[in-house]
């Protein structure tokens, strides 16, 4: 079991700087450019033939709204446009006049077809490989500040079980007739639910909170890492913020190809792809599958790096650089000012600082920090801090002027 002494979770402001040292490149000017033609061909179908009931209509209605703001969730999401596209793209689901092959053209689209394919394949098989690797890693990670006896393996053999079970949960879906939709909104409401029940340790109280602790033996440190980590505004925002648009633009990107084969499918038999279209679509498959990988390639590295915990006194450090606004109050003469500081963490560090604007008389200021525990009682730890000008001689007054 790892020593969790002396260390914290990370921070969002430990994991900005941390990022700062992982830039990614921007994507490809020709991920804006091919989208917007992408779309400009779809919008052109609808005109003519405005989006049936069904899966057509929830496609455009989803192109109307924002990404997913999470990082994970577009995952799911671009692992899902692309099961979606290889399922359009297979024989069996290519318009009846397309699967005979009557001319040329057509001829020619298949063979387009198949190398589209193989891209989303390569694709595909990327991205589940980073998924599990990364969902192993954090396990992984985890368990090594768990005890490493009967309580560890039971909590691997648990985990084992869970996962069994929401495997058994997925394939019966699938054997009911389930959409790929469908199946995706089942994957996604289970992640959501592992995420759920580790907010629940994390914010474990009580008796509860006693038997994970010293049963369990979930050390107090990983409770606050999991209780936090995905937060609002917590070190995963910083992930968001950082590394969320390129990602927020490819799952655009892969959404409109979906949308744009499904409508051209559902229209081949009065209107067949132009070669302008079919050009477009090749490359817009070819610039998407290349950026995408290089994504995941350069995130499986900032995430294979980057720690779970971190020396308080580092986190200390960096939080003190984000808190250099200082506020000011006036504090007349024999009056208090009180300034409470609530601390959720034990072997939390904290740190002060204060400045005096001096006027023409002397000032001093006693400081005193003082514990309130949760029954409202105190116990008081007192300093006396003065702050002496400094001591200069007196000026005589000037006797003769100097020429």
């Amino acid at each position: 079991m790892a020593s969790t002494e002396g260390i914290v979770p990370i921070t969002r402001a430990f994991l900005a700087s941390y990022y700062d040292t992982y830039q990614f490149p921007p994507l490809s000017n020709d991920v804006a450019r091919l989208s917007a033609e992408i779309r400009s061909f779809t919008a052109d179908l609808l005109r003519h033939s405005p989006a049936a009931q069904g899966e057509e209509r929830l496609l455009v209605s989803e192109l109307e709204t924002e990404p997913p703001h999470k990082v994970d969730e577009n995952m799911w999401k671009n692992r899902e446009h692309m099961e979606e596209i290889l399922f359009l793209l297979e024989k069996p689901h290519w318009p009846q006049t397309l699967r005979m092959q009557s001319s040329p053209d057509d001829a020619e689209l298949a063979t387009v077809i198949d190398r589209l394919h193989q891209k989303f394949q390569t694709s595909l098989k990327t991205l589940e490989t980073f998924q599990a690797k990364n969902s192993e890693r954090v396990f992984n990670t985890v368990m090594t500040y768990i005890p490493q006896d009967f309580r560890g393996r039971l909590i691997r053999l648990q985990r084992e079980r869970s996962e069994r079970n929401k495997q058994a949960e997925v394939e019966a879906l699938v054997s009911s007739g389930a959409t790929i939709r469908e199946r995706y909104a089942l994957l996604w409401n289970q992640q959501m639910e592992r995420r759920r029940l580790l907010a629940q340790l994390g914010s474990a109280t009580g008796v509860y909170k006693t038997l994970v602790k010293y049963l369990v033996g979930v050390p107090q440190v990983l409770l606050d890492f999991i209780r936090q980590i995905n937060d609002d505004d917590g070190p995963m925002e910083e992930q968001r913020q950082r590394y969320g648009p390129p990602l927020y633009s490819l799952t655009t990107m892969a959404l409109l190809i979906r949308l744009f084969i499904s409508l051209s499918w559902g229209r081949f038999e009065t209107r067949k792809l132009s070669k302008q279209e079919l050009a477009v679509l090749e490359e817009v498959v070819d610039v998407y599958t290349t950026e995408f990988v290089r994504f995941i390639t350069f995130i499986s590295e900032v995430f294979a790096n980057s720690p779970f915990f971190i020396p308080a006194e580092v986190a200390g450090a960096l939080q003190g650089r984000n808190n250099d606004d200082y506020q000011e109050t006036s504090v007349p003469a024999g009056k208090i000012h009180e300034v409470s500081l609530a601390v959720d963490a034990i072997n939390s560090y904290i740190a002060w600082d204060f400045s005096l604007v001096q006027g023409k008389i002397n000032l001093d200021i006693g400081f005193s920090v003082e514990y309130t525990n949760p029954s409202g009682q105190k116990s008081v730890l007192r300093y006396k801090v003065d702050c002496i000008p400094p001591v200069t001689e007196p000026v005589e007054p000037a006797t003769e002027v100097e020429e």
